[in-house]
């Protein structure tokens, strides 16, 4: 019996070889009809015998190409017609988008070996791709992701290309970046005054520069990077030097996977991180010994790692035979990475001795992504180039919403139905360059996924530029029709839901939310959370007790001035008696005005966080009266801790008040000051820390759980990069049986806040 059916199928489904792989799957089925390219997916009409449809629509999910990923398929009754073959119809455009914009994706195997084929006529050529393999969100303007719609738009095919493109049988059908010598993309090397430096080959000459100590900015796939030879201590000297980037950990990319596992501890879940078609930088354990210097991540146990994933990459390091190269993102400190040929020059023409540069434009900047393996799971800590604009599915329906994030690591998060779609990493919102990315990334969110949202969610912060932004956007509709709801959310409270929905939870859960800090129900700076919460409501369950945070966010960058917060708060003017290397280092006149600030309540607004007790412990012992980048402190106290059997946890106090328990700090100040006394090492008193705090949160899980019955426990916040912390605590809650759930798919620091905020903002009652 003959029938006809239209199958529409929505996910992760242009771009990624889909329709050729439609089109063959129909040829071997004998079957007639079409498909195509639709704003809601890809739309399939089969028409012949009932068997052969029956067995195309069973294999159609389970043999899908390896980068599709379908969320629906949805299949309605159509009479037959006369169609006797099966066609690859133009792509059409709708009114509204379902589909999912692919992500650039990582140099294939397949294209990997015909670069260095000689007889190949894509040999050396540095912008090889595939249907199964090169940049896709970054060159995208709008959908149907098709070649006109891309930044390749004016690279027009030679015959030879164009008949790959056209023939559905070939690996490079409606590859949208698809191009060879002939036709596409050119490498140009400039000087620092942006003139064309003349060289028959610019890799070759690239890769020269680079083992003579020159910094080179080489134009990639998300952006540029800024490289150097990572085992040339004077090269990387001059780059730190230049960059004002003087202590924070370098990325650095190796050829190939045996030169990671001789640098770092690479067990499986490293090697799926490394290998995965993303390509993140995947944060690892630095071998003793390893072939690399040491200026790379100073006082860092771990080495953020990544493998090539454009084919330049792969070129640059078949031409220099470097063991490793420097690669991080040509910025200056904390503004976004830079994209356009022009702005490279302008901006970073101080920090670069020359530029690699092409004219493929870049239309969306997407820094690389940074993960840590754990337990099996790939931890996302920057979720970036690679992961975006791939959604976070949801467990529930949500209406139409934007979430505008943090000040911090800011990301936003645009969700419908069951689709949650993270931005790429923006960054701090505290410069104008990444003010006006953050406008341009929503703007092109809203207009590629055709959401339009009826409630916009914000930080409860009221400074917050995000929220600035969403209070002053959603005062725009407030007067039509069809006005939108303005939500501002509870920092942690954000934190919490957003590891709820990553792991499909409902009901109330009990939730630990630690970091720097976040704007509180009560005004004050909240970092030290324990709460009880679902995604309507929340409640304060427990937290540290409030100390002083002298100068505002200036004890952020000035670790001492915490450090002498908690030991005044303890002990009032009378410091140690007993000689420290802290105490001794305190400058008189500035401790003295610091007092009097605190006493007077000046500038000191009350802090119950995490993030500024770590602050405060690794000044105390000597790490850091000042850091240079954010959380220096608390990674380097981690980084230190030596930890053993018979390491005893410092006590922590537990008082009851009328928002729930404190946990109290003048025990742990009494210990650490009696090991310091004592001169203990340093490292034996973080170990000591680190097993109070996990010892303290599992105590109070179990006096929570006695009183409320609740099991579920969720662990969010930027504290949680702390992998000891993590996996103790982890451990200690599952031996006192509780069900624990962390972050993997979106950051569980201030990246990951705005799915949070999203999921929040939908459950409030209209």
């Amino acid at each position: 019996m003959q029938v006809r059916r239209r199958i529409h199928i929505s996910g992760m489904v242009q771009g990624v070889g889909f329709r050729p792989y439609v089109f063959r799957l129909a040829h071997e089925q004998a079957l007639a009809g079409s498909v195509r390219n639709t704003p809601e997916g890809v739309a399939v009409e089969l028409q012949g015998r009932a068997e052969a449809v029956d067995e195309f629509l069973g294999r159609l999910p389970k043999d899908a190409p390896p980068l599709a990923r379908i969320t629906r398929i949805r299949v309605e009754e159509l009479p037959c017609n006369g169609d006797r073959e099966f066609a690859i119809l133009p792509s059409e455009r709708g009114s509204s988008v379902e589909t999912l914009i692919p992500a650039d994706i990582a140099l294939c195997a397949d294209c990997l070996r015909e670069i260095f084929d000689p007889s190949n006529r894509r040999y050396l050529y540095p912008f090889i791709n595939c249907t199964n393999c090169g940049p896709r969100f970054t060159i995208v303007r709008r959908v149907p992701y098709d070649r006109p719609f891309t930044s390749m738009a004016h690279f027009k095919m030679c015959p030879d290309c164009q008949a790959e493109y056209d023939d559905p049988l070939d690996r490079r059908f409606h590859a949208q970046p698809n191009a060879c010598w002939h036709c596409g993309p050119r490498l140009t090397l400039w000087n620092s005054e942006g003139a064309p430096i003349a060289c028959e080959d610019p890799i070759a000459e690239t890769a020269s520069r680079l083992r003579l100590g020159q910094i080179v900015t080489i134009k990639g796939i998300g952006g540029f990077h800024l490289a150097v030879d990572a085992t040339n201590p004077a090269a990387i000297a001059n780059l730190r030097a230049r960059k004002h980037r003087f202590e924070k950990p370098l990325a650095v990319m190796v050829p190939d996977v045996a030169t990671a596992q001789a640098l770092c501890e690479v067990d499986q879940t490293a090697l799926n991180a490394l290998v995965a078609p993303e390509r993140p930088i995947a944060l690892l354990h630095k071998r003793a010994g390893a072939q690399i210097a040491e200026e790379v991540a100073p006082s860092h146990r771990d080495l953020g790692i990544f493998l090539p994933y454009a084919p330049l990459h792969h070129l640059l390091f078949r031409a220099g035979g470097f063991r490793a190269l420097v690669m991080t993102s040509a910025n200056l400190s904390e503004e976004p990475i830079v994209i356009a040929n022009d702005e490279a020059l302008d901006r970073l023409r101080a920090l670069a001795d020359c530029f690699l540069v092409h004219d493929r434009d870049i239309l969306w900047r997407s820094d690389d992504s940074v993960v840590r393996p754990h337990r099996g799971k790939i931890l996302q800590l920057r979720r970036s180039r690679g992961y975006v604009p791939a959604p976070v599915f949801l467990a529930e329906s949500l209406p139409p919403v934007l979430a505008v994030g943090g000040e911090l690591k800011n990301t936003i998060c645009l969700a419908r139905g069951r689709e949650a779609f993270l931005s790429q990493h923006i960054g701090d919102l505290e410069n104008l360059e990444s003010y006006r990315f953050f406008e341009d990334v929503i703007a092109h969110l809203e207009a590629v996924l055709e959401i339009e949202p009826r409630i916009i969610a914000c930080d409860l912060h009221p400074d917050y530029l995000s929220t600035k932004w969403a209070t002053k956007w959603a005062a725009r509709f407030a007067p039509t029709q069809n006005g939108v709801k303005l939500v501002p959310v509870q920092h942690h409270h954000a934190h919490i839901a957003g590891c709820m929905a990553e792991n499909h939870l409902e009901g109330r859960v009990i939730g630990f939310a630690l970091d720097g800090s976040g704007f509180g129900a009560d005004g004050n700076i909240w970092g030290g959370e324990v709460l009880l919460a679902d995604y309507e409501t929340f409640s304060r369950a427990a937290h540290f007790e409030y100390v002083p945070m002298p100068g505002g966010a200036h004890a952020i960058r000035q670790p001492w001035r915490m450090a002498a917060a908690y030991l005044a708060h303890h002990f009032g003017r009378e410091f140690p008696d007993f000689p420290i290397p802290f105490v001794e280092g305190l400058n008189g006149r500035e401790i003295e005005a610091l007092l009097r600030m605190m006493e007077r309540g000046v500038n000191s607004p009350l802090t119950s966080s995490c993030g500024r007790l770590f602050d405060a412990v690794a000044a105390l012992i000597g790490l850091h009266k000042e850091v240079t980048y954010e959380g220096q402190a608390a990674i380097e106290l981690e980084m230190i801790l030596a930890d053993s059997p018979d390491a005893a946890a410092y006590p922590l106090g537990l008082r009851t008040s009328d928002d729930g328990w404190v946990i109290e700090t003048r025990p742990l100040f009494d210990s650490i000051l009696a090991d310091l006394k004592q001169r203990v090492p340093s490292s034996a008193i973080s170990a000591r820390f680190h097993r109070a705090l996990v010892e303290v949160f599992a105590r109070l899980a179990t006096l929570i759980r006695n009183q409320t019955g609740l099991d579920h426990v969720c662990l969010s916040g930027g504290t949680f990069q702390n992998l000891f912390l993590l996996e103790n605590l982890r451990s200690r809650l599952e031996q006192c049986g509780f069900r624990v759930f962390a972050h993997s798919e979106v950051p569980c620091g201030d990246g990951g806040l705005s799915l949070g905020q999203a999921v929040v903002a939908a459950h409030q009652k209209m």
